[in-house]
């Protein structure tokens, strides 16, 4: 079983690595049930959906009817404006088959205008409060991708009490100073007020290069169970943090097998060297520049 830790102020007790269910985008009801059992047999008890998902949420919404309690479940709104995301988040409340998420998040909020749009009046936030004054919900958190979402994750923490943040995390995306003071930065002001960090991208290999995907991931993932073990084992190292897994149901079990070693001490976090010998072996390139 993958070990747990809280949830930031939210009083639950997460796994450590917690489902990305963008994996549920094209897959059917079928690959999804096989997949939460997977999911339940190493004790993954959080699910961070979003209703840009393809078919996430109409997957999800069986298991939410059966299993609501066993589950922390959050999703997402890429709406900028009240209106618009009132009505997304309450689309996502049929399609999952609930009458409450434990959070709604503000969805890859890195664009300055966009930002001011849904920070501002009238704005998305507003219509995640009103659904949290209304019992919809019960937190409120942001994500964001790119270098620059670590500035606009400080920015959003600025502005308003947050109960989570989501954002890159991997060895590569690491060296780059810009990014890791960021990075650093945003983690502070979260433990400054106890706010939850969630991490994505934990197993990027580089982009991918002409039309072909071998994935369901938007970019190319390792895939070999060596590999996924160091970059898994990297970053769960990091203490506090939680690792997203990747959005291809087929990655997910090697996946599962290194988050359940590692937080269970059988699989031994790597070095500097083992990962700068990783990169150069698998000609790894950063995702985001």
């Amino acid at each position: 079983m993958i070990k747990t830790q809280p949830f930031g102020r939210t009083g639950h007790l997460s796994t450590r690595t917690l489902f990305g269910a963008a994996a549920f985008g094209k897959v059917s009801q079928t690959e999804a049930d096989t997949t939460m059992d997977l999911l339940m047999s190493h004790g993954v008890n959080h699910i961070d959906t979003a209703a840009s998902y393809g078919d996430s949420e109409l997957r999800l919404g069986p298991w939410m009817k059966r299993y609501r309690n066993y589950f922390f479940l959050a999703t997402k709104t890429g709406e900028r404006r009240k209106g618009a995301a009132w009505d997304e988040f309450r689309r996502s409340l049929d399609r999952l088959q609930t009458d409450q998420v434990d959070l709604i998040q503000l969805h890859n909020l890195n664009n300055p205008d966009d930002w001011q749009v849904a920070m501002g009046p009238g704005g998305a936030l507003e219509a995640c409060l009103e659904a949290k004054a209304q019992g919809l919900v019960r937190f409120i958190g942001v994500t964001g991708h790119e270098v620059r979402v670590a500035g606009m994750h400080e920015r959003s923490l600025a502005a308003f009490d947050f109960d989570s943040v989501l954002l890159p995390y991997n060895y590569l995306m690491m060296q780059n100073p810009v990014y890791a003071m960021g990075f650093e930065q945003v983690v502070a002001a979260c433990q400054r007020s106890n706010a939850a960090v969630q991490t994505i991208k934990s197993i990027t290999r580089r982009r991918y290069t002409g039309d072909t995907r071998s994935h369901a991931t938007w970019y190319e993932p390792l895939t070999a169970q060596a590999d996924i073990d160091l970059a898994v084992a990297w970053a769960l190292s990091r203490p506090g943090i939680f690792l997203n897994t990747a959005g291809d149901i087929a990655l997910l079990p090697k996946v599962l097998s290194a988050a359940e070693r590692f937080t269970n001490g059988a699989l031994p976090a790597p070095s500097t060297a083992q990962m700068q010998a990783l990169v150069e072996a698998q000609q790894m390139t950063p995702m985001f520049f």
